[in-house]
């Protein structure tokens, strides 16, 4: 598949796509280019760098120093020694690295902000980019070391090393030194020429990788769970009414609204209803009752961190900016706008995970459900069912609860203070990707306990849209019929959640 990079258009989709090139499912290398409009604005903005270069002017990161040393004058004849030096020194990040699927979404955003044109940098440069993905060229990037403002700059440091020759970069299942991974491909390195190193590590493109994949993981989480809770409502007994549409139209929120349809719609048809629909019970607890008030404001949550993304995917986050004949310094590195939205999207789904855990524990509880055995054991007391499950569950919820703590709350003064609030939006990103395996695996745990107990209402079913569910589920995790160790289910079950089966009903 081509894609064409102008600067306006990239989708959180293709930059998705493009991330998981080269893995089994997707082992194709697609073509990455940068379309002749965008490259002809780069040109013309290139063209003013060039003669604002060989003037007496100060234009900072061009003949001037970096940060607090921007009052420092270089040279002409080592221009093009600053933007090496701003690359290796820049490069200073520590701890595990950045997956392959997230560097390789870094180099594509990066790309593409720079074909807006606004950077000042020969085609060249972005081209290189695209070069690394479309050989299967990844970068090594620690994940560590990033404030978010002026952007991503360890990072996106460590992705320019390797266009230059050094760092080192994955190619092929192995770990090379840049230079050796670029002949491998065979890439040639590129030097660097005035404002191209900064150009390459001012802007956001670490925390918005990993913002663009967990968001669309989180989508879905929040689609599965809707399915994964329907499927305990109706093991519980619980009654549909409180998902009436004119209870929700009542309080119209967007979310809410979705969520309650599609519970409605999943639910519709089943035996189980039909069983105790003259039951005496009035209402039920509120992690079933209320599951669009919750599941809803997520979606919501959601549709918010998408409509922030698609603006910074295709936004000029380096600085100087080139306008026309004008080259003009601001601040559109910093990471504010996507650090609130990475918090936001650990807060909710930390609670995504919260009330699954506790319909969980409805589930295996005896003394919240008298009509189950406990722990949904087969012999409760010589087995000891999901007993242990609903345990792992709780771990993962109060873990959430602790990375949920907002990391854009907690600036620290840099670089001499002149960077002196900063947005910690990487250490938000990578916060989130933690709180997203935690949530898979809890709803994980509820899949496998809503099934068993599924299991334990035959000959009785569901709906026919569950009960597809529930073939899927038997595919990979087979009926209970005794304690095992039920890793391997949650294991199974993860990687069904994550393949996006269930949330395709």
């Amino acid at each position: 598949m081509h894609l064409q990079l102008d600067g306006a258009s990239l989708t959180i989709e293709a930059v998705v796509r493009q991330a998981a090139v080269g893995q089994a499912s997707r082992p194709v290398l697609s073509e990455v280019t940068i379309s002749p409009s965008a490259r002809r604005q780069m040109e013309n903005s290139r063209a003013l760098i060039d003669r604002l270069a060989e003037g007496d002017d100060p234009i900072y990161a061009v003949n001037t120093g970096v940060g607090l040393l921007a009052n420092v004058r270089i040279p002409r004849g080592e221009l093009d020694q600053l933007q090496r030096n701003v690359i290796r020194s820049h490069s200073v990040g520590v701890g595990e690295p950045l997956s392959r699927e997230v560097v390789r979404a870094m180099m594509l955003i990066r790309a593409n902000v720079l074909a807006k044109g606004f950077s000042g940098i020969r085609p060249l440069v972005a081209e290189r980019l695209c070069d690394l993905l479309n050989r299967g060229v990844t970068p090594v990037v620690p994940s560590q070391g990033s404030v978010g403002a002026s952007g991503d700059l360890a990072p996106l440091a460590h992705m320019a090393l390797v266009l230059i020759g050094e760092g080192e970069a994955e190619f092929e299942g192995a770990i090379f030194p840049g230079a050796e991974a670029l002949r491998r491909a065979g890439i040639e390195p590129i030097d660097l020429h005035p404002k191209e190193g900064i150009s390459l590590i001012n802007g956001t493109q670490a925390m918005l990788a990993i913002g663009c994949l967990e968001l669309d993981a989180a989508q879905t989480l929040a689609d599965t769970a809707d399915v994964v809770s329907a499927l305990t409502l109706d093991a519980l007994r619980g009654t549909p009414r409180a998902f009436d549409p004119r209870i929700h139209e009542a309080r119209p929120h967007p979310g809410q609204l979705a969520s309650a349809e599609r519970l409605r719609n999943l639910l519709e048809g089943s035996e189980i209803r039909q069983s105790h629909i003259g039951c005496q019970r009035v209402q039920d607890a509120y992690s079933l009752r209320c599951i669009p008030q919750v599941h809803g404001p997520v979606r919501d949550a959601l549709a918010e961190a998408r409509r922030v993304f698609e603006i910074e995917l295709n936004s000029a986050t380096d600085n100087p900016l080139v306008f026309g004949d004008e080259i003009v310094s601001g601040g559109n590195f910093h990471g504010e706008s996507l650090a609130f939205q990475l918090d936001f999207l650990a807060i909710a789904l930390s609670a995504l995970a919260g009330i699954s855990e506790r319909r969980v524990d409805r589930l295996v509880n005896p003394a919240l459900n008298e009509e189950l055995p406990p722990f949904l054991a087969g012999h409760a007391g010589l087995e000891s069912g999901l007993m242990m499950a609903q345990v792992t569950a709780a771990s993962l919820v109060a873990e959430n609860s602790v990375l949920a703590h907002p990391a854009s709350t907690g600036s620290i003064t840099t670089s001499g203070n002149k960077e002196d609030f900063v947005s910690m939006g990487m250490t938000s990103a990578v916060k989130l990707q933690r709180i997203v395996r935690n949530t898979r695996n809890v709803l994980a745990i509820e899949t496998l306990a809503a099934a068993r107990a599924l299991d334990l209402l035959a000959p009785l079913k569901t709906s026919a849209t569950l009960e597809e569910a529930r073939t899927r589920i038997r595919a990979v995790s087979p009926p209970i019929a005794g304690d095992r160790p039920f890793y391997r289910d949650i294991a199974a079950l993860e990687a069904l959640i994550r393949s996006g089966r269930l949330a395709q009903l």
